[in-house]
C-alpha cells in the first residue's frame, strides 16, 4: 500500500491498533501489518514521531517497563484517545462512503 494513501489516516490506524490494550512500538507496527493482512507496512520513522504527537496531544500515555533486561516504552489509550478513535471511525465511514458514491456511480440526495 502506498504510503500517501495512510495520508491523513495514521492517527485513527494507531489508534485503532491500541483500543483495548498497550502495545510498545514495535509491536504496534507488527499489529498493524497482521491486522491489515500486511497491507500496511509502516517504517519506524513514521510510527514513533506519530506516537509522540499523540501523547503531546493526550490521545496516548506511555510508560516505560523492562522485559527480559530491555526498556521499552509502551503505549495504552487516554479517555481522550477513546473519544478520538471514535470520532476517527465516524469520520472514516462518512469519507468512505463518499469516496464509494463517487467511484461507484452510487446516486444520492442532498
Amino acid at each position: 500500500m502506498k504510503a500517501d494513501a495512510l495520508r491523513g489516516h495514521l492517527d485513527g490506524l494507531l489508534l485503532a491498533t491500541l483500543d483495548g490494550r498497550r502495545l510498545h512500538g514495535y509491536a504496534i507496527i507488527e499489529a498493524l501489518q497482521q491486522r491489515s493482512g500486511g497491507a500496511v507496512s509502516l517504517p519506524t520513522g513514521t510510527v514513533y514521531p506519530a506516537l509522540r504527537r499523540l501523547e503531546k496531544a493526550g490521545y496516548v500515555r506511555s510508560e516505560w517497563s523492562t522485559v527480559g533486561g530491555r526498556q521499552r516504552r509502551s503505549y495504552s489509550l487516554t479517555p481522550s484517545g477513546k473519544s478520538g478513535l471514535e470520532n476517527e471511525r465516524r469520520e472514516w465511514r462518512e469519507f468512505t462512503a463518499a469516496i464509494e458514491g463517487v467511484l461507484c456511480g452510487a446516486t444520492t440526495t442532498v
